[in-house]
Order: C-alpha cells, then sequence, then structure tokens
C-alpha cells in the first residue's frame, strides 16, 4: 500500500513567494471584462513560448466534474471557442449539462483567469473557415481518430490515417462530427499573485446587459 509522510521530506510543501507586483485597482481596470483579457492575454502570448491560449476546460457528466485543456482558438465580445470532436465526451456532457468553465494559468505573469458560463455550437460556416485553415495533417486526424472511444492499438489509429490520406489527395473537406463551440461567459474572475498569499481577485458577473464588477477576498 502507498503511504507518504506529509511531515517528512514533503516534497508536496514547495512554496513560492510571489513577485511584488503593481495592485489591480478595480476603479481603473475597464468596465467590459474581454477589453481587459484582451490585455492580459496579449501580454501573456508575447511572453509565454508555447501554447499561451492554453486553458482548462471542466465539464459535467451527471456523476463527476472532468476537466481537460483544450486550446483557446477565436475570441469576440460572444465569448471563447475551441474546436472538437462532436462525439467527444467533452461535447456529450456539455449537450446534457452546457454549464461549463474554463481557467487559464499563466504562470510566468503570476496571473490566472477563471471563466463560467454556456456552451453553444458556433455556425457551421465558422468550423468550415476554420477547419481549411489547418494544416493537412491535423485536418485527416480529424477524419481518423473518434475520439473518446476505444481504439484496439496505436496501430489501428495509424492505419485510419493511411486510409483517410489515401481518400483526401490534397482538399479535405470538414467533417460533420467536428467543429467549434463558445463558451458564452456570464462570469469572468482575474486573479494577480501578490505577495504573502494576499492576491487580487477582481470579478465580473453579468447583469442583464451589462457587466457588473468587484474585488474579493483572496
Amino acid at each position: 500500500m502507498f503511504k507518504y509522510s506529509i511531515m517528512e521530506n514533503n516534497k508536496f510543501e514547495k512554496r513560492t513567494e510571489y513577485l511584488i507586483n503593481d495592485p489591480l485597482n478595480e476603479q481603473e481596470l475597464p468596465g467590459d471584462p474581454f477589453e481587459l483579457f484582451q490585455e492580459w492575454y496579449g501580454i501573456a502570448a508575447s511572453r509565454i513560448e508555447k501554447d499561451a491560449n492554453a486553458m482548462t476546460l471542466a465539464t459535467y457528466n451527471g456523476e463527476f466534474p472532468r476537466a481537460r485543456i483544450v486550446l483557446l482558438k477565436e475570441l469576440d465580445a460572444r465569448g471563447f471557442v475551441y474546436f472538437t470532436n462532436y462525439m467527444s465526451d467533452k461535447v456529450s456532457e456539455t449537450n446534457g449539462h452546457p454549464k461549463a468553465s474554463l481557467t487559464f494559468y499563466w504562470k510566468e505573469l503570476e496571473r490566472q483567469v477563471r471563466i463560467e458560463g454556456v456552451i453553444e455550437k458556433i455556425d457551421s460556416e465558422e468550423s468550415d473557415k476554420y477547419f481549411q485553415s489547418r494544416p493537412y495533417n491535423s485536418k485527416v486526424g480529424a477524419w481518423a481518430s473518434p475520439q473518446s472511444k476505444e481504439i484496439p492499438s496505436r496501430e489501428w489509429l495509424s492505419d485510419q490515417v493511411v486510409n483517410y490520406k489515401s481518400k483526401f489527395d490534397k482538399e479535405v473537406e470538414r467533417p460533420e462530427f467536428w467543429g467549434g463551440l463558445r463558451l458564452v461567459p456570464s462570469y469572468i474572475e482575474f486573479w494577480q499573485g501578490q505577495s504573502s498569499r494576499l492576491h487580487d481577485r477582481i470579478t465580473y458577473r453579468k447583469e442583464g446587459e451589462e457587466w457588473g464588477k468587484k474585488r474579493i477576498a483572496p
């Protein structure tokens, strides 16, 4: 039986001292959280070498909450868009329970953004446009992988790729079972690390057509 003492040589007890960042002043922040997110994301994209657009998507399957990393691919005033196989678990879960959440964590910036809202499918034209921007092998992979389903082996998956490459020479059409989903937010929280664990947390909550803004304790 696995046993580990948290009292001796505790490998989990690693403390990070946060930098002395300029405090977030809610009176000086924009009233629209999308404006602040765009500012933060722009900094993250310029400072983080790989996958600044990685976000944790948390869904609920009726028994357990489930989380995984997906990539933000589009953002506008409607919400945060990612792409996936519509037959995957993440989609069947939001079909049954459309409320979901996203989390961005940018360690290098000592910043985190939490987003809560409802998932909706984007227009097929938008999915077509993004799919055609993908590399050829990624397009083929969308056809080849029955995401979240059991498969017999890695070799079987490789064979599927070969089969679809023989079917699609250069032009690959988007499969109907693949496309975009949008999280339409009703709550966005901006977290910035501060010394002594007295972090800044500024929340935006949708109130009708407007956003309400407030500070909450760390």
